[in-house]
């Protein structure tokens, strides 16, 4: 017999990403039913890839599920735990965080009125509960409302918004402990047919796996359309392979079960004038349209290191400035501030500006067998 849910949610626009945001209170408390009913509402497992019967459009940056509530922790407002719904499996990875909805969660917070709203400029103290890190969003509340109209554009999304200014507090180290969980600022993974391939493997934002584009036959400027099944399957091998060697999982077939993470980058030098580099970003398996919140935070962090891949496509070690990178659809400003630690480095925080707005508010109807 079929059972019928409604569960009170709002659709919600984050940097490049789309996803369904829901108080913790209007939830059920059981983990299991609640992952079920996360992947139906989305539409999958679809083995057409197109989720038709859920909220999901079939491709990895909407496919994507928030849930908000009070925090417990005294130095922070709110919990923020993410979960990436897989298309053609009936599964949810907690593993990681998404950067680009994080610039969502302050806004559905203030409209929900899980915290008390003031006017003026908000600061709205976040804890990342997938992977244990504090982040600390900023952005203005007029008549009682969070502003979410306004002229700033980023490129990967179509219409202006008002900025969110994002600080990411010491994001290294959310899922292995360690800026290089390897202990090395460049490793080299192999393949499954003996070949090997250099990578940098970082753990800041979510962990990523950094390699060069030339390296794999590639000019770094390649769309989801030109990139082949050969060529995403090799990506994805590395992607496994720098999954073990991260100490994330015991074997590359494990890594199969955890898809979102560690992401895969691979990057070059740069053609557009003012970018010191050009990246693109696979999510979930295919290449993002943009290029990934979290992942940025990797590549700034990266780029602030002698002997990384990032840092090495640039040049030199990026520290003290701004970083501009090129991306699938166009570029991206941040920066990371480190400080000296021991004979390495600490990222002490990487701030970005991104915008987000709610889309619809109301109840999504859930059917479960």
């Amino acid at each position: 017999m079929t059972a019928l849910y409604q569960l009170s949610s709002t659709l919600m626009r984050g940097g490049t990403s789309k996803g369904l945001f829901f108080a913790s209170h209007n939830l059920p408390d059981d983990p299991a039913l609640l992952e079920r009913l996360f992947i139906r509402a989305l539409g999958s497992p679809d083995p057409y890839g197109k989720q038709i019967d859920g909220l999901g459009t079939g491709i990895s940056t909407t496919s994507k599920v928030v849930i908000i509530g009070p925090s417990a922790r005294p130095d922070c407002d709110i919990d923020y735990l993410f979960g990436h719904v897989a298309i053609g499996e009936a599964r949810v990875d907690w593993s990681g965080s998404c950067g680009n909805l994080t610039a969502a969660v302050p806004l559905f917070a203030l409209m929900e009125r899980l915290l008390p709203v003031k006017n003026g400029l908000a600061e709205v103290r976040i804890w990342q509960a997938n992977i244990g890190k504090k982040i600390v969003a900023t952005l203005e509340v007029r008549d009682g409302e969070p502003v979410w109209i306004g002229d700033t554009r980023i490129d990967g999304v179509a219409f202006p918004g008002a900025p969110v200014t994002l600080r990411f507090i010491d994001p290294a180290g959310g899922a292995s402990g360690k800026l290089f969980p390897s202990g090395q600022v460049c490793d080299t993974l192999t393949l499954p047919d003996g070949s090997t391939v250099a990578a940098t493997l970082i753990d800041a934002g979510n962990p990523t796996v950094f390699v060069r584009a030339a390296e794999l036959g590639l000019t770094g400027f390649e769309t989801a359309e030109q990139l082949s099944a050969e060529q995403l399957a090799t990506l994805e091998a590395l992607r496994a392979a720098g999954a073990v060697a991260m100490g994330l999982v015991d074997s590359i077939e494990a890594a199969a079960a955890r898809p979102a993470t560690p992401k895969i980058s691979f990057v070059g030098t740069a053609r557009d004038e003012g970018c010191a580099l050009n990246g693109r970003i696979l999510s979930m398996g295919r290449l993002h349209h943009a290029y990934t919140g979290t992942g940025a935070i990797a590549l700034a962090a990266a780029a602030a290191i002698k002997g990384t891949i990032v840092a090495d496509a640039i040049g030199q070690p990026w520290r003290g400035k701004p970083l501009t990178f090129s991306h699938a659809s166009g570029r991206q400003t941040l920066e990371a501030l480190v400080s000296r630690q021991g004979r390495g480095w600490r990222i002490d925080e990487v701030v970005m500006t991104r915008t987000a707005r709610p889309l619809m508010r109301g109840e999504v109807f859930v059917p479960l067998d």
